[in-house]
């Protein structure tokens, strides 16, 4: 499977963004590794949250959702 990827420095210094990138490797279902980007916020122990975006937004659609979420524990 042919992957595009956005390269990371267009990430950085996202307005409203401040988010640490986080990233584990999943396998295509022909056995490339992928690599995907998580957000991990909030207290160790809290209860997850699992936001899951569409295509073709990304995780900068929740970035104003993950404070309060966050901060609710």
């Amino acid at each position: 499977m042919e992957v595009l990827r956005t390269p990371d420095e267009r990430f950085e210094n996202l307005p409203g963004y401040p988010f640490a990138p986080n990233y584990v490797e999943v396998r295509s279902g022909d056995g490339d590794a992928l690599r995907m980007h998580y957000v991990d916020e909030g207290p160790r122990g809290g209860q997850p949250v699992l936001l899951l975006h569409g295509e073709p937004s990304w995780s900068y659609l929740y970035r104003k959702m993950i404070p309060p979420l966050a901060a609710s524990g």
